[in-house]
């Protein structure tokens, strides 16, 4: 076996110069206006026209995603190396559950909170709620609180090949190395015949492991047969949807539900930033 390569890449500015966010996955996965047809849309829109959301007085880069799975992540984990004051990892509910602790940057306390099911804002089966906030097409699985993937050795050969040029041989392991404080995994060891390699950030691994992407990076793996030096395959249990950062599409749409006003649920999202008002909607 070979020494271990490195392959760490995020998706950001260099993959639309012409705009600063773009509608998939990486960005905000925005569905256009189009979408928009509820009359009570329309309302809420004209009601805040002009108002912004300002951090330290300048305009905050308001990411978000479809479901945190329980907890929001920091702005590195998915993109560049830097700190956003604003968009760090947080609880998605008002008491953090018992029976699980912080941070789920440690891999016990994270595969504990992945393979739990701890109440918060964005876990819900309520299809009636979710098929106001999710497009026909996202409503084919309700199951992206917690999901569960399963991966043949040849299948994830196959999709190491195909979508990072890598022919590592047969997989003995799929290791965590770093994770997120949401548990969303930054860095996974791949262990093969052949090469170790070491894959990182959030949207790449989810892009390495499947033929579209998994819902999110916060996975544990369990192989099977699981003391088998090459396994069979490879059983990816995991929470959310998206890359965690900012506001959860989800979790917010449940505390509107339950009648959180829209400055709680930015604040709840967007820790220290506030709304300004710049400009007021003529009539």
């Amino acid at each position: 076996m070979g020494g271990e390569r490195h392959l760490i890449r995020w998706y950001d500015q260099e993959s639309h110069t012409e705009f600063d966010v773009c509608a998939d996955d990486h960005c905000q996965r925005y569905q256009g206006i189009a979408k928009a047809t509820a009359p009570a849309v329309f309302e809420a829109m004209h009601a805040t026209t002009g108002q912004v959301l300002v951090y330290d007085e300048a305009l905050c880069d308001a990411r978000f995603s479809k479901s945190c799975g329980g907890m929001t992540e920091a702005y590195a984990a998915a993109w560049e190396d830097r700190q956003v004051p604003y968009l760090t990892a947080r609880y998605d509910g008002d008491t953090f559950p018992a029976g699980f602790a912080l941070p789920l940057t440690d891999e016990a306390k994270a595969t504990r909170w992945i393979l739990g099911a701890p109440e918060a804002f964005c876990h819900t089966t309520d299809h009636t709620m979710l098929a106001r906030v999710l497009p026909s097409f996202d409503q084919e699985t309700m199951d992206f609180y917690r999901w569960r993937v399963t991966l043949a050795q040849a299948q994830a050969q196959e999709l190491l090949r195909t979508k990072l040029g890598l022919d590592v041989g047969p997989i003995h392991r799929l290791e965590p190395v770093a994770r997120g404080a949401s548990g969303r995994l930054v860095r996974l060891r791949i262990v093969g015949e052949r090469e170790t390699c070491v894959i990182g950030k959030e949207l790449e691994i989810r892009r390495a492991l499947s033929s579209s992407h998994l819902y999110s990076a916060a996975f544990v793996v369990q192989p099977e047969p699981h003391q088998a030096r090459v396994p069979e395959h490879f059983t990816l249990i995991g929470a959310g949807w998206g890359h965690g950062v900012g506001l959860c599409q989800i979790g917010a749409a449940l505390m509107a539900a339950r009648g959180y006003a829209h400055e709680h649920i930015l604040a709840h999202y967007y820790t220290g930033a506030t709304l300004h008002t710049l400009y007021r909607r003529t009539p």
